[in-house]
């Protein structure tokens, strides 16, 4: 009789990440040693190598950083932007900004945050902020 061995990695860091996206929570990490915000998630702290690192929920407020296109026929979806986001808090990340077409988006424009949950699938992505929105 065989018994399974649990994965380690199923436990890990992305695993958390990914478990919290799924549930409508987008969570990025913050080293204790030198508070640096990190995303996406690290078993170690880019900045300084410290491993003592933990999530948190940030405001999810930021500002495009990049934009394009990408291009795709009517039926199979139409046009839409892949975004660099730059977060208040000092990370980066790759999404897309929706309630806009690809051609309204543009650089140094506010964004917010929120967690897509389709099919039991969690995925951050933008909407523009108003001007006078934090």
């Amino acid at each position: 009789m065989t018994t399974a061995t649990p994965n380690p990695a199923a436990a890990g860091v992305q695993a958390q990440h990914t478990a919290a996206l799924d549930q409508g929570r987008f969570l990025i990490q913050r080293c204790h040693c030198c508070h640096g915000a990190i995303y996406f998630p690290r078993e170690v702290c880019p900045h300084c190598g410290s491993d003592h690192l933990s999530f948190e929920a940030p405001k999810g407020t930021g500002t495009v950083y990049s934009v394009t296109t990408v291009r795709r026929k009517a039926d199979a979806g139409g046009d839409y932007n892949v975004s660099l986001i730059d977060l208040d808090e000092g990370v980066r990340l790759m999404s897309r900004v929706e309630q806009l077409s690809p051609d309204q988006v543009k650089i140094g424009q506010r964004v917010k945050a929120r967690v897509q949950v389709t099919d039991g699938k969690g995925l951050v992505v933008f909407d523009p902020l108003k001007e006078g929105q934090a």
